[in-house]
């Protein structure tokens, strides 16, 4: 599912515009959604049954150019990352 068919689907469950529904999509996932805004901060996002959204944070490690082979400094960072929740994971392993 991509973002336009996320929209027609919140549009048809909630028997509502595209447009709104293109809004409300937009509140939770584009970069000044409110997911975004608070991994920014450094918090956490916990929907129970679902999942959590926190973010990870990466050492600074050496890598490789796979041109080259010359070895690289990789710099720390900081990334998203999604675990999913015991109800979700379940939904998904769940036999038809």
């Amino acid at each position: 599912m991509n973002k336009m068919e996320l929209i027609e689907a919140v549009a048809k469950a909630r028997e509502t515009s595209k447009a709104d529904a293109g809004d409300i999509v937009d509140l939770f996932f584009s970069t000044e959604g409110l997911l975004a805004k608070e991994l920014k901060k450094g918090g956490a996002i916990a929907i129970t049954g679902f999942g959590n959204f926190e973010v990870r944070k990466r050492a600074a490690r050496d890598g490789r150019n796979p041109q080259t082979g010359a070895t690289i400094k990789i710099k720390a960072s900081k990334v998203p990352a999604f675990r999913p929740g015991k109800g979700l994971k379940e939904l998904v392993n769940k036999s038809k």
